[in-house]
């Protein structure tokens, strides 16, 4: 699924106009001809957020498919990769507390529970005593779970390349740091 310059022109991408395609001239994507068949049925409507949001949306599900179809190459599923890699992220002991975990994943504690059960039977976690603290436990990656997660690290790392070969590296920063400044604004309200 790799974004790779400009697409060429086929019907699936410039369909003709008897096909319905309101896009504007020199063709467009499939954003370009909802927001041209909404000029054209509701003209007192500033529908300009839609291309925006509905680009983000399109996008996100996109680059969702690529990323779930990298990772089954390597054994994992999307949820099973971002505790691993929340866990190897962390650094010596690649260790954190359940409450650590569901902060940074934003799951409920049922769901963490069911996970993190999951990746035990699996042998790629254990929990271990906090030794911080002698009520509480640690979810610590075992060794055959840093092997699979520094894995499938480099398999996500390439693919995201992979995804973004079409924007040139002046490019990417710039959308980066735009969406970093969008998503500080709903960040900054809390969840």
């Amino acid at each position: 699924m790799a974004i790779r310059g400009k697409p060429k022109a086929t019907s699936a991408t410039a369909p003709s106009p008897q096909a319905g395609n309101d896009a504007p001239e020199g063709g467009g994507d499939r954003v370009d001809r909802i927001l041209a068949q909404w000029a054209r049925e509701r003209p007192d409507l500033d529908a300009a957020p839609m291309g925006i949001i509905g680009r983000v949306w399109r996008l996100a599900r996109h680059t969702d498919r690529a990323v779930e179809s990298a990772l089954a190459s390597t054994g994992l599923n999307t949820w099973e990769f971002d505790v691993l890699a929340t866990l190897r992220r962390s650094g010596p002991p690649y260790a954190l507390s359940p409450g650590a975990l569901i902060d940074s994943l934003m799951i409920t504690s049922g769901t963490m529970t069911n996970r993190i059960d999951h990746l035990e039977r699996a042998g790629l976690v254990r929990r271990c005593p906090n030794p911080d603290d002698r009520r509480g436990l640690l979810i610590e990656l075992t060794q055959p779970g840093r092997v699979r997660i520094d894995h499938a690290l480099e398999v996500h790392v390439a693919n995201e390349h992979r995804l973004l070969e079409g924007l040139s590296a002046a490019e990417r920063k710039q959308l980066a740091s735009l969406l970093r400044r969008w998503l500080q604004g709903f960040e900054a309200t809390g969840p």
